[in-house]
């Protein structure tokens, strides 16, 4: 069985350009999303919860009232493959999706997530 392929530091800060909010540490790639409150947190959680076990990756939870930090790696490989950068991009995609056309949404005043700055 072959080793998946895992990606050096400046490999991995050279593909995160694909991924602003998104950073490395602690030998994981990771990101912070800053909620409205515990229901949106826990909202992120499940929707971060769903996407990675239906992708079969297992990441890292930190979860605070207002927060939810994701850190992922491949711990099969013991580092980061291209496993970790594909599901941190449909975790980008989906929580930070927003409503248009018909589905109009909550007011921005509303949103579960808060701006990155």
């Amino acid at each position: 069985m072959s080793k998946e392929k895992t990606y050096e530091p400046a490999e991995i800060e050279r593909k995160l350009a694909d991924l602003p909010h998104w950073h490395f540490a602690d030998s994981a790639i990771q990101r912070t999303y800053k909620t409205a409150g515990w229901r949106a947190t826990l909202m992120v959680v499940t929707t971060v919860g769903h996407l990675c076990e239906a992708g079969w990756h297992h990441p890292d939870l930190v979860v605070s009232y207002d927060s939810v930090t994701v850190k992922l790696s491949t711990h099969s490989a013991k580092g980061i493959t291209d496993k970790d950068f594909a599901m941190a991009a449909k975790i980008e995609e989906v929580v930070s999706w927003r409503p248009t056309g018909a589905l109009t949404g909550p007011p921005a005043s509303q949103s579960y997530l808060k701006p990155d700055a």
